[in-house]
């Protein structure tokens, strides 16, 4: 579409500095204003995809309807925005360079030498302006991954010179940066952004907006002093200040006048009436709860939040719906042991065991699915913590001491959770797992699963290898854990309850990556609301 709008989102000074939620927050209030906005993000790293990388190197791996797996912040943009992002939506380096080096093998560029400029830039041109070019948005902003001044993001700097160039006024950069509090003498210092604006001009860029990241308020010298050494109007001059949630942040951008800002030097015109009732509606919620909660998250990679944003933030929404605080329980499922697992989840009214890989760890969330089976507690499992339930379940109840999944244990005899039939034979681990959004039939109508749904036919995004073993199935029924929940294609199970439990789900998909601020997830939303109808804490 040929008035399609660009915004770039570039950080400057410190990396962490919240371009995911500023760009997130800024497409929350132009979609307010009656705008088609979607964000889309530019990793500078050399992988194709975030889908191999520990997420103790770049927290959790975000997985969209189509099936590609992408960087966390597009759970950012789907949870402000409430629709879904693409495999278009998430462009790396290592997916920049496989392109045009198989281009160039095929002959495409007719035996010239490849080269950054114009090979690169015109492949990250062309990724920005797939969006775009659908027709779909009228504008379309994209965040710039790592710090201005990396050499890894040096290619794409180029290129919004480049595209800034070529697009005028239909192009537009914000730039965020760290304005750091001196404690010594009381001051807020601007050189470091003065330095990150200079860096970016040598690449050619002069940033339209600057976005100040600040713990204090900043006052108008401050604002006309950045202005001035920064070639910048005052009032594109911006803070964003610390606020207790993220989701404070449109708001704050809202009473800056950012959106106005924006609309303005994209010569767009401004819808007066913003609509952001449902969004504010859910902040009251947000922050008057009637009461709190304690739910334990079961992982192996808790020391980095991050690793399960999603699954953090979807208890964040179910909480507001249900006017309860929740305080999530960080538990290292490492330091669950049979002598002490009882004592650390006790206090508990909710246990979710989390998705991961590999057999670190995996003893620990057995326990906490037997804790949680046995004390009548609230249990949520998720991939991977469906998958512990089940062991679980048949090492202690249908007495298969060495059940297991064949991923941890290839030699079990009873190997209850198992590789998937198409999974087999498969050598490269990157983008091969069941990926994406596959239909899935609810088959008891008065099962916990059915009640929260309220339908009998949903569609979840998947991302795993390995599944309930269907040659277990009479086993499990019969001795009360039901399959509630299959996939109507192959017949997989997808979700497996114990109906004489007072709720007790495991699900082989990701409902977390589903939950929105306007639009939280039934699951969690009923997990959260069996945690609360009575005192679960077990002494």
């Amino acid at each position: 579409m040929a008035d399609t709008r660009y915004i770039f989102v570039t950080g400057g000074v410190t990396s962490s500095l919240g371009k995911g939620i500023l760009a997130a927050s800024l497409a929350k209030l132009l979609q307010s204003r009656g705008y088609n906005v979607t964000i889309q993000k530019l990793d500078p790293y050399i992988n194709v995809d975030p889908g191999t990388l520990n997420p103790y190197e770049h927290g959790e791996c975000f997985v969209t309807e189509d099936g590609a797996e992408t960087d966390l912040d597009l759970g950012h943009y789907e949870r402000f925005l409430n629709t879904p992002t693409s495999q278009a939506n998430n462009v790396t380096t290592g997916r920049i360079y496989q392109s045009v080096i198989s281009k160039e093998r095929r002959g495409d560029y007719l035996g010239k030498t490849v080269q950054i400029i114009p090979h690169i830039t015109d492949e990250i041109k062309r990724r920005i302006k797939i969006l775009g070019s659908k027709g779909k948005y009228d504008i379309v902003i994209t965040e710039i991954g790592g710090t201005v001044g990396d050499i890894e993001s040096l290619p794409y700097v180029e290129s919004v010179r480049q595209l800034k160039w070529e697009l005028g006024s239909k192009a537009l950069v914000i730039h965020l940066t760290l304005v750091p509090y001196l404690a010594a003498t009381g001051e807020l210092k601007t050189k470091p952004t003065q330095h990150s604006v200079k860096v970016l001009l040598e690449a050619g860029v002069q940033p339209d907006v600057l976005v100040l990241r600040t713990e204090h308020d900043i006052d108008n010298s401050i604002r006309e002093k950045v202005a001035l050494f920064c070639n910048v109007a005052l009032e594109a001059v911006v803070q964003s200040v610390n606020v207790p949630t993220i989701y404070d942040v449109p708001l704050k951008m809202l009473e800056e006048k950012l959106d106005l800002t924006v609309l303005k030097k994209l010569d767009l015109p401004i819808n007066e009436d913003i609509n952001l009732s449902a969004w504010n509606n859910f902040l009251v919620q947000l922050k008057n709860p009637t009461q709190t909660i304690e739910i334990g998250l079961v992982g192996k990679y808790v020391e980095l939040h991050d690793a399960y944003k999603s699954i953090a933030e979807s208890l964040v929404h179910a909480g507001a719906v249900n006017r309860c605080k929740v305080n999530i329980n960080w538990i290292h499922s490492e330091t669950l042991k049979q002598n002490n697992y009882i004592k650390k989840l006790s206090h508990l009214n909710g246990v979710i065991v989390a998705p991961g890989f590999g057999h670190r760890g995996m003893k620990g969330k057995i326990l906490a699915a037997k804790f949680a089976r046995e004390k009548n507690v609230p249990y949520l499992g998720i991939c991977l913590g469906m998958q512990v339930a089940v062991i679980e379940f048949a090492q202690n109840v249908l007495k298969l001491s060495e059940a297991d999944s064949s991923e941890m244990n290839p030699k079990t005899p009873y190997p209850v959770i198992d590789l998937m039939e198409h999974q087999k034979g498969i050598t490269d681990y990157g983008g091969t797992m069941r990926l994406g959004a596959y239909e899935c039939r609810i088959i008891k109508k008065d099962s916990n699963v059915c009640k929260a749904y309220n339908k009998l036919t949903v569609f979840e995004r998947h991302r795993h290898r390995y599944e309930f073993n269907d040659t277990f199935k009479e086993q499990y029924i019969k001795a009360g854990m039901i399959p509630v929940g299959v996939n109507p294609d192959t017949d997989l199970v997808e979700i497996m309850e114990i109906p004489k439990h007072k709720w007790f789900v495991g699900v082989q998909f990701h409902p977390e990556y589903r939950s929105t601020v306007l639009n939280p997830h039934p699951l969690f939303v009923d997990f959260i609301k069996n945690s609360l109808v009575e005192d679960n804490k077990n002494g």
